[in-house]
This record gives C-alpha cells, structure tokens and sequence, in this order.
C-alpha cells in the first residue's frame, strides 16, 4: 500500500551534512528517509520540508531558506528517473498513475517570509505548496505555543490562548489560501489555530500533530481542533515523536515510539473527527527518538498494524494516502 508523508526534516539534514563537507545523498544516506528507503515502504509521496531555525538561520533567514531549496532541488534533479517533483493536482495525479514517487516541497516556519509577501509569492513561484506559519518562535505572523526554558536547561510547553495571528498572519493565510499554498497549522499556538479556521474557507492541515487528550502536549491537537478540521475538510498528520505519542509526557524524549502508541492516537482521533481526518506526517529526521518499525522502509508494518487492529482497508488506505489526496486535490 502505497503512502503519503506529510512532513520529514530530511533536506535540512542533507543541507548540514553538505556544509561540513559531506557529500549525503537522498538516494541512499543513513537517515530515515532516503530513496531506497522510501521505495521499500510504499511511498507516492513525500513531502520535504525546507525547516529553518530563526535563532540559527543567520541574518536573512529567508536566504537560509533559500539554500535548503537549493539543496532539495540538487538532489531531485540527481535522482528524476526516481522521483519527481509536483507542484499541482495534474503532475501528482500523473506520478501516481505511473508508479513514480513524487516530491512536494514545503516550508516550516513562516517567519522565513519576515512578513513580506513578496517573499511568500517567491516561494510560490519556486514551487512550494505547503508552510507553517510558525515553528517554535514568535514571528511577524503568529505565536507558537509557549516554549519555557526552566533552570538547569529543562524545557516545557504551555497553551497559549491569548495571542491570536498578526495582522500580517491574517494576510498571510489569506494569501496562502487564494493562491494555493496549503496552510499548515502545525506548531502554530491555540489562539492562532482559532484564528485560521476564522479567516479562512477551506481545508488545511497539521502536517505533523497527534491527540492532546491522549498525549497532553500543547504542540498536539484538542478534541475540539480534531473536530473542526474534520469538518473543514482538512487532514491531521500522525508524528512519530515519543513526546507527541505516549501516554505521560516525561523522559528524555529519545525512548521509543511504539506502534501500539500511535494506533491509540489513530483510533481516538477516528473516534472525535472520523477517518477522514487522519493522515501520516511522520517527521522522520526531525525527531530524536527511533521508531518500532523504524524507517520509510517500514511503513507497511504501520499498515499490517492497522488492520490488525480492526482497520478495514478502505480507512488504512484513507489514512496512508486518500485523505491527503484529497486535500491536495482540492487546494493545489
């Protein structure tokens, strides 16, 4: 069964590797998307996220961003026999037919754009469908959910109610949705989400979140959020990351996500939205801990897993491909 991902981290660990004087491949580097990796899991397609840290970026971090794509666009056009990348409906919807992977390249963290538009609409141009508005920092669009470092290096997540978009991030989405640019809300803080599903019509995403009733951790998603999403029409995508999938936040984070873990969240997130909402945003190579089934190339033991549980497989292929189809369908 084939699958769609939503979000990895891979073209920024590429982009580090080259900086230091590796020469890193996507076709067969050791991390956890590669292309061998993704063929031997099933994948269609594959989202490849330009992450750029506002603290480390330097002084343009649009510029940073910029390097990232030149960094994805290197190594896609080394490998085009493999992999294309699609930037609409049509060339998606060809890849697919033919059995031929596909890239979809996005942005995470809308502050790249420091609030010019003028940046967003390059971007556009350079063929990205898909950005959060935040990462971990307040920008000229929005709040994430606060991020409190506490004495000895510790570091914990609150809620954030109070501070809803900018007037630039209402802009931005504004933008974003008349253009075709999917919004993503991942990362983006309680107040802010609120104000997206105001400011807009139609559907968006979480690339990468889970279920706040199961794993309360203010990067994951309420009950009421779940609910919201599903009747827009959007997609939530599963993450891999302990912190987002077990039970009682704690540990160092590095512990393994199991397989049973993330079923509990695709079961409950069934349970408030229904299948239609759900999607895969594994987050591989942006989280630190190893996963049960490991990489890309284990994807299938997902979806052996599901159907094990009483999936049946129209809802498996719902959330392994179908539901962010149809989004994409949709918007792009």
């Amino acid at each position: 069964m084939r699958f769609i991902d939503m979000h990895c981290d891979t073209i920024s660990e590429l982009y580090q590797d080259h900086a230091k004087g590796g020469e890193a491949s996507i076709r067969d580097c050791a991390l956890s998307v590669n292309l061998d990796k993704l063929e031997m899991g099933g994948c269609g397609l594959q989202n490849f996220a330009l992450f750029t840290h506002l603290k480390t970026a330097g002084d343009s971090p649009f510029l940073y961003c910029l390097k990232l794509a030149d960094t994805f666009f290197t190594e896609m056009r080394a490998n085009q026999e493999r992999i294309g990348i699609v930037k609409s409906w049509e060339e998606i919807k060809k890849n697919w037919d033919t059995g031929r992977m596909s890239a979809l390249l996005t942005v995470e963290e809308g502050g790249v754009c420091q609030g010019e538009g003028a940046y967003l609409r390059i971007l556009y141009e350079l063929g990205v469908r898909m950005m959060t508005l935040t990462w971990n920092f307040q920008n000229e669009l929005g709040w994430p959910n606060r991020r409190v470092e506490e004495a000895g290096g510790q570091v914990h997540y609150e809620t954030d109610e109070e501070h809803g978009l900018t007037e630039t991030g209402i802009a931005f989405v504004e933008a974003m949705e008349e253009m075709g640019m999917i919004i993503d809300i991942a990362h983006l803080n309680d107040a802010g989400i609120w104000d997206v599903f105001r400011h807009t019509r139609k559907p968006f995403v979480a690339s990468h979140s889970n279920c706040r009733a199961l794993t309360p951790h203010p990067r994951n998603l309420t009950d009421a959020m779940i609910r919201e999403l599903a009747e827009r029409g959007g997609v939530a995508g599963m993450n891999f990351n302990k912190a987002f999938v077990m039970r009682q936040p704690g540990g160092n984070g590095e512990e393994m996500a199991y397989i049973s873990e993330i079923l509990a969240h695709i079961r409950h997130m069934k349970q408030v939205g229904g299948i239609g909402v759900i999607g895969l945003g594994s987050d591989f190579d942006g989280i630190p801990n190893p996963v049960e089934f490991g990489d890309a190339s284990g994807m299938q033991l997902l979806a052996e897993a599901m159907e094990r549980d009483g999936f049946r497989t129209g809802e498996i292929e719902a959330v392994f491909y179908g539901n962010v189809m149809r989004v994409y369908q949709e918007i792009l």
